[in-house]
C-alpha cells in the first residue's frame, strides 16, 4: 500500500493505493484562503497540517489494516508559496500563495537588476514566485526575514511535521527562482542576489527519492510501521502529470484546478521566457517541465456561481442548454483574469472581463462565456509552448473541471484537437504522490511506474458545427486585452 497526500490551495486529500493503483480509500478537508487587501491571497501553513492530521485520523479510523500496510508516503503540494520559519521551525507569518500579485514591483525589479535569474531559471519574474515575494518582505517585513532560519514550500513543510526532515525536491524548488534549472541545484548567484541566506534553504533530492521517514510518535497514531519512507514528491501540477502518465515528449495535459495549467515534460530545456512560460525542472529525474498558466480557471466557475447566485453544477447546466444548436449570439466575452494573468501577458495585476452583454445576457451566457474563456486562455498558452516545444496533437485533461464533458467539448473545439479525461483524473495529484512514494519505496525504475497510462473516462473531439464561431470569438478576446491593458492598475505588466 502506498498513500498520497494533496495539499492544494482549496483543500488537502489523502488516498491509500494498492499495488494495481487501485484507490481504496481517501479522505478530504477544504481549506480557506484568506484575502487580507486587493491582490493578496495568504494561507496559515498550520491548517495544511490540521487538514492532513484530519485526513489521517479519518483513514486511519476507516480502515486501519490498510494504513498499517503503507510501505511509503509520497506528498504533491500547491506550488510557489514560501513558507518561513524561525528558528523552532514556527511560521513566522501566512504564506504569500502562488495567486498572490502585491509583488509586481520587485517582480520587475529583478527583470532589471539580476538578469541572470531568467537566464540560470529560464522563467520571467513575475509575483506568483517565491523571490519577488522575498523581495517584499524586505522592504516592507524586514523582521519577518531577519528572523527566518529555514525556508520551505507548502508540502515540504508538511513533510517536516511528518518527519522531521526539511528537504525539498529540485521541480518544486524551481518555483522559488533560485535553482539553476540545468544544474538542478540552489545558484549562488541568484541566493546572493536576491539576499537570502543559504543556510536556510532546504537539500534537494529528486521528487522519487526518500526524503525521510515518518516520526515514531506519528507511525504509532495512525497505525503504521516502524519505517514508512516518504517520498520527495511534486509541485501539485508535477504530481498530477506522473499521476497519470504524462512524462515524456510530446506528452500534454491541461489541469483545471483553481488555477488552469496547460502543462509539457521534455528531456530538453527549451524555455519561452518572453511568453511568459514557467520552466522548471520536473520532480523526475533527467526531464524538465513547462507550463502555460490561466490563473483562474475553476475559481472563475466558482466566481460565477457566487455572481449569479447558483451552485457550479446548475452553472454549467445552463451553459449546456445553449450548445445543442449553438446558441451564442447574447453570450458576452469573458476574460478569466482574476487574479491577473501569466502566460503569455504576465499581468499580475490584469482584471477580469465580460464585454458585450445585452438586456438578454442571462446565467446560461455568463456560465458559457466563463467556460469559453479559460479555454481561450488554454489556448494562448498552447501557442505559447508551441514556439519552443513540440506541436501538441493530443490532449489529456485532469482536475476538479475534468468533470465537466462540455467544459472538455469546449476546450477540444477552441483548441482543434481531441482530449480526453483519465479515470481518476481529479485524483491525478494524489496518485503523482502516490506514485512517488512507490519509486521511493525501491524495487521499481521511475519511468516504468511513471509512464502508466490511466484508463479513459471520457473523451472529446472538436465539434465541427462550433469551430467557425469560437475562432471568430477567439479572435475577439485576443483583441481585448491589448485593448484594456492601460487601463489595468499600473505594473499590470
Amino acid at each position: 500500500m502506498f498513500l498520497g497526500i494533496d495539499i492544494g490551495t482549496s483543500g488537502v486529500r489523502a488516498i491509500i493505493v494498492d499495488a494495481d493503483e487501485r484507490v481504496l480509500n481517501q479522505s478530504h478537508r477544504g481549506l480557506e484562503v484568506s484575502r487580507p487587501h486587493p491582490y493578496w491571497t495568504e494561507q496559515d501553513p498550520d491548517d495544511w497540517w490540521g487538514a492532513v492530521e484530519r485526513c489521517l485520523d479519518a483513514l486511519h479510523a476507516e480502515a486501519p489494516a490498510r494504513m498499517a500496510a503503507v510501505r511509503a508516503i509520497g506528498l504533491s503540494g500547491q506550488m510557489l508559496g514560501p513558507v518561513l520559519l524561525d528558528a523552532a521551525d514556527r511560521p513566522l507569518r501566512p504564506t504569500i500563495l502562488w495567486n498572490d500579485g502585491r509583488s509586481a514591483r520587485e517582480a520587475a525589479e529583478l527583470r532589471r537588476t539580476l538578469p541572470q535569474m531568467e537566464q540560470l531559471t529560464g522563467t520571467r519574474p513575475s509575483p506568483s514566485f517565491a523571490a519577488p515575494k522575498l523581495l517584499w518582505l524586505r522592504r516592507h517585513e524586514p523582521q519577518v526575514l531577519d528572523r527566518l532560519r529555514h525556508l520551505l514550500l507548502p508540502k515540504d513543510y508538511v513533510r517536516l511535521r511528518l518527519t522531521g526532515e526539511r528537504a525539498s525536491d529540485v521541480g518544486d524548488a524551481s518555483g522559488t527562482l533560485l535553482v539553476d534549472a540545468v544544474r538542478r541545484t540552489w545558484s549562488d548567484v541568484l541566493v546572493e542576489g536576491v539576499g537570502i541566506d543559504p543556510r536556510t534553504l532546504p537539500r534537494l533530492v529528486e521528487g522519487c527519492d526518500p526524503a525521510g521517514s515518518l516520526r515514531r510518535d506519528l507511525a504509532q497514531r495512525w497505525g503504521m510501521g516502524a519505517s514508512v519512507v516518504v517520498a520527495g514528491g511534486a509541485g501539485d501540477n508535477m504530481a498530477g502529470a506522473i499521476g497519470i502518465g504524462v512524462v515524456d515528449d510530446g506528452q500534454a495535459l491541461v489541469t483545471l484546478g483553481t488555477s488552469g495549467v496547460l502543462n509539457l515534460a521534455d528531456p530538453e530545456f527549451r524555455p519561452n521566457p518572453d511568453a511568459a512560460v514557467q520552466s522548471t525542472c520536473h520532480s523526475l529525474p533527467e526531464r524538465f517541465f513547462f507550463s502555460g498558466v490561466v490563473m483562474s480557471a475553476a475559481s472563475s466557475l466558482e466566481w460565477g456561481a457566487r455572481l449569479t447566485g447558483v451552485g457550479v453544477p446548475e452553472l454549467v447546466a445552463r451553459a449546456e442548454s445553449l450548445a445543442a444548436p449553438l446558441r451564442l449570439d447574447d453570450v458576452p466575452l469573458f476574460l478569466p483574469y482574476l487574479e491577473g494573468e501569466r502566460t503569455p501577458h504576465n499581468a499580475p495585476l490584469a482584471r477580469g472581463v465580460l464585454f458585450g452583454m445585452s438586456h438578454r445576457t442571462g446565467v446560461a451566457e455568463i456560465a458559457w462565456a466563463i467556460l469559453e474563456g479559460v479555454a481561450f486562455g488554454v489556448a494562448d498558452s498552447r501557442d505559447a509552448l508551441e514556439i519552443r516545444n513540440r506541436r501538441i496533437t493530443a490532449m489529456q485533461i485532469i482536475g476538479g473541471g475534468a468533470r465537466s464533458r462540455l467544459w472538455a467539448r469546449i476546450i477540444a473545439t477552441v483548441l482543434g484537437i481531441p482530449v480526453s479525461v483519465p479515470d481518476g483524473g481529479e485524483l491525478a495529484s494524489a496518485l503523482g504522490a502516490a506514485r512517488l512514494a512507490r519509486i521511493a519505496a525501491g524495487g521499481e525504475p521511475w519511468h516504468d511506474v511513471a509512464v502508466r497510462q490511466r484508463p479513459v473516462r471520457l473523451e472529446a473531439a472538436p465539434e465541427p458545427a462550433w469551430s467557425g464561431a469560437m475562432q471568430e470569438r477567439r479572435a475577439r478576446f485576443k483583441a481585448l486585452f491589448p485593448a484594456l491593458r492601460p487601463h489595468f492598475a499600473e505594473g499590470g505588466g
